[in-house]
């Protein structure tokens, strides 16, 4: 069930009522974050389904390790890193990065891709022009500049707060995303909006948070 009024809630007062025994608090944690960790996913070239999977894995194991968690970073921050590593992981594991980027959006996914406003007649044309001008654009970026686009203008994350989780410095950060825009900028933002690209579907969040606290069900019983 999903729980009112949660801007009430800081990070921290949900980590220390979670860690109190309050784990159905955790729900909070996953919907606050899920477009973030999404947009993290997809930029490092997963598709739609190993994001599903890797955002679980990330909140399982920030849920377990939640101990650890110091506030030297925002949670944020702390969560971010962690789907990082899971990316970088799997990606190292199965060669991801010399794969072709062409399933990079699934067949199903107009319903997280499309513009704003957009009528139903207009959907497939659409879809299929919003899908082509991001393959082509995301193919031509390395996978740090990615990673980077979509940690500050996706996923709206600050220098700081980037460099933190990408493990770099903040000079670093903004030589990689003024080298990004310039790539990316020219072919998408003339048509689209960045709100606009990897959307995380609130069906695709009750999906996350569901699957994440039946584990979490599970490893408390």
């Amino acid at each position: 069930m999903i729980i009112k009024s949660v801007q009430q809630y800081t990070d921290v007062a949900i980590i220390e009522q979670v860690l109190a025994g309050n784990t159905a608090l955790f729900e909070i944690i996953i919907r606050r974050y899920n477009p973030y960790l999404y947009k993290v996913g997809r930029s490092y070239g997963f598709n739609h389904q190993d994001t599903e999977d890797l955002m679980q894995e990330t909140f399982i194991n920030s849920y377990v390790n939640l101990k650890q968690f110091a506030e030297r970073s925002s949670f944020k921050t702390w969560l971010i890193t962690i789907m990082l590593h899971q990316c970088y992981r799997k990606a190292h594991k199965f060669n991801y990065l010399k794969e072709q980027t062409a399933d990079l959006l699934p067949d199903n996914s107009s319903f997280m891709f499309l513009p704003k406003n957009h009528s139903n007649t207009d959907d497939a044309v659409l879809s299929r022009e919003f899908n082509k001008v991001v393959e082509a654009c995301l193919q031509q970026l390395p996978q740090e500049y990615r990673t980077t686009f979509a940690l500050r203008e996706l996923a709206g994350l600050s220098v700081a707060e980037t460099a933190d989780a990408m493990n770099t410095s903040g000079t670093n950060v903004k030589v990689r995303l003024t080298r990004a825009k310039a790539m990316l900028r020219k072919a998408i933002e003339k048509t689209y909006s960045t709100e606009d690209i990897y959307e995380f579907n609130l069906v695709c969040c009750d999906r996350i948070v569901n699957g994440v606290m039946k584990r979490i069900s599970a490893l408390r019983s």
